[in-house]
Parts: structure tokens; C-alpha cells; sequence
């Protein structure tokens, strides 16, 4: 993997090290100094905007009555993930670690458990829809408080036995690639990529898919008994189309950003890690920007949030008492 340990630096006078040990350091690894610049306001820009977006969110349903649902719980879970994603893991992402390799590794275990809290809160989200769409006579029943903090207190705990589980197994155990923005994975690693994303991505996939069959049953057959409606024939169309493009959203937003990344990081292990470290940083990066997509893919979407959104960004809520404020 090119990974040069340096145990005796009086005969490697010239290599910078990216952590000053009695016994070993590693190399820092050099970016030209433009690249360097383009990649800090990225990260940068890329960590305010999370903040910012998830802020929004977590302020909203915080402070408004009307948002205090299941389903918006489910949302505030999500953008807690997120929001530290954008303000502990990413601010970190290309330094050195000069605290040492325990520390190096902690951070990665932060990341990967803030990873998986986000893809299992979306996840249990899709759920959550599945009973809202699928069964809306049973939706109450079935998704309610409750069943809401059951989900969240499972989302958390099992990121969190995700996280340290795949230090334990192997993750970069023993090696220095030179920052912590570095990812390397055994065979028994994998496990934790299964955990973390495939299979939640499978449960995404076949529950959005089931929600998208029956919207179009259901349209179907609104269309069938009003069949000689013209207006009620455009509602339909359009309510099929605003269904088909929100789960293109939702699925496509977190394919495009997180497929790459593990599907990376499970073949490196299976083809002697022949994958360049590089391109597993840039597949990364794409999988953190989810963490920006998730405030507009799940809240910028519905009509509430906006008005919410809108209240605090002026300042309104600051003027006087709007938390039973009917948000539309």
C-alpha cells in the first residue's frame, strides 16, 4: 500500500513525517499546494453547509408543536448524525495526526459510527414511509412515539457497535497512511461494511419499491373511478409524477454518494488493496456530502419546514412565542 514506517530517522534526512514518535512515525503525504487550497474550501464549504442545513432542521422540529411527530423525530435523529459528521469528522479529514495512531483510529471510528447512524436513520425513515403509504390505517398504531425512540435508541447503538467493531477487526490496525483522512480494511471488515450499508441499502430499495407499486395502484385506481375528469386525471398524473421523482431523489442521493465508497472499500481487501488510497478519499468525500444532500432531500421538500425555515432565518421566533405556529 506504499505505507513506509521510518525507525530510524537519521538516515531519511529529507521525508517529512506527519508525527514525531520516540520509536516510529509515518510519511505525510504531500499535496501540491492549489490542490491542497481547493481541497480545504471544499471541506470547508462542504462542513458549513451540513451545519447549517441540519441546524435548520433540528431548530425546526425542536421549537415548533406542530413538528413534534414520529416521523420528524426519525428526521431530528438524522440530522443529529449529520450535524456532527459536519462538525467533528470533516473539519479533520486532511491533517496529520500528531497525537498519535490511538487518536487517528478514534477518529475513524467517529466517522464510521456517525456514517452508519445516518444510513440506518435513513433507512428506518423508508420504514416509516412504508407504513404511512402502504398501510395508513395502521400507521398510528404502528409507528407512533414509542416505536419512533425504539428506532432511534437501535440506530445509535448499533452504529456505535459498528464503529468500534470495525477498528477491532482490522481497520488500519498497525498502519500509517500518512493522515487519518486514510481508509483500509481486512476480509473480516467487510462485516462492517454488510452492516453499515448493504444492508440497509437492500431494505431502502425493496421498501421503496414496494411504496412506489402501491402509489401506482392507488392512482390507478383514483384515475379508473374518475375516468371521464380531466382536472382529476392531471391531479393523478401529476401525483404520480411527484412520487416518482421524490423516491428517485431519496434512492438516488444515497446510492450515488455512498455506493462508491463501500464498494471501494469491500474490494480493495479481496484484490491486494490495488485500489489507490486517493480514489478511496474521493469516494469519501462523496459519501459525506450526503450528510449536505439529507436537510433537502427530507426537509426542504415538505411545505412546513420551509415556513419553519423561513421563521428563523428572520429572526421571527426570537420576536415572540410561535412554537403552536401553524406551519400549513
Amino acid at each position: 500500500m506504499g505505507t513506509d514506517f521510518i525507525f530510524n530517522r537519521t538516515d531519511v534526512k529529507d521525508i517529512n513525517l506527519c508525527y514525531q514518535s520516540e520509536n516510529v512515525s509515518c510519511i505525510m503525504v504531500i499535496i501540491p499546494s492549489a490542490v491542497r487550497v481547493l481541497l480545504n474550501v471544499f471541506i470547508g464549504s462542504l462542513s458549513v453547509l451540513t451545519l447549517c442545513g441540519n441546524l435548520l432542521v433540528i431548530i425546526s422540529i425542536i421549537y415548533f408543536k406542530q413538528l413534534h411527530t414520529p416521523t420528524n423525530y426519525l428526521i431530528l435523529s438524522l440530522a443529529m448524525s449529520d450535524l456532527f459528521m459536519g462538525a467533528l469528522v470533516l473539519p479533520s479529514v486532511d491533517s496529520c495526526s500528531y497525537l498519535g495512531d490511538l487518536i487517528c483510529k478514534m477518529g475513524r471510528s467517529l466517522d464510521v459510527f456517525l456514517g452508519t447512524s445516518s444510513i440506518l436513520n435513513l433507512c428506518f425513515i423508508s420504514i416509516d414511509r412504508y407504513f404511512a403509504v402502504c398501510h395508513p390505517l395502521r400507521y398510528e398504531n404502528k409507528i407512533n412515539v414509542r416505536a419512533a425512540v425504539i428506532m432511534i435508541l437501535v440506530t445509535w447503538g448499533v452504529s456505535a457497535l459498528v464503529g468500534i467493531g470495525v477498528i477491532i477487526t482490522g481497520l488500519n490496525e498497525g498502519k500509517c497512511e500518512g493522515r487519518c483522512f486514510s481508509f483500509n480494511i481486512d476480509i473480516s471488515g467487510i462485516t462492517g461494511c454488510v452492516l453499515s450499508f448493504y444492508l440497509p441499502a437492500v431494505i431502502m430499495l425493496s421498501i421503496y419499491l414496494k411504496i412506489f407499486l402501491v402509489a401506482q395502484k392507488q392512482a390507478r385506481s383514483i384515475q379508473n373511478s374518475n375516468c371521464q375528469r380531466v382536472k382529476s386525471q392531471a391531479s393523478v398524473s401529476k401525483m404520480e409524477r411527484k412520487a416518482t421523482k421524490t423516491l428517485a431523489i431519496v434512492m438516488g442521493a444515497f446510492l450515488i454518494c455512498w455506493t462508491p465508497f463501500f464498494t471501494g472499500m469491500t474490494l480493495n481487501p479481496l484484490i491486494n488493496y490495488s485500489i489507490p488510497v486517493t480514489v478511496i478519499e474521493i469516494f469519501s468525500l462523496l459519501g459525506w456530502s450526503n450528510s449536505v444532500l439529507n436537510p433537502f432531500v427530507y426537509a426542504f421538500f415538505y411545505s412546513w419546514f420551509r415556513v419553519a425555515f423561513r421563521m428563523i432565518l428572520s429572526g421571527k421566533i426570537f420576536q415572540g412565542n410561535f412554537a403552536n405556529s401553524k406551519l400549513l
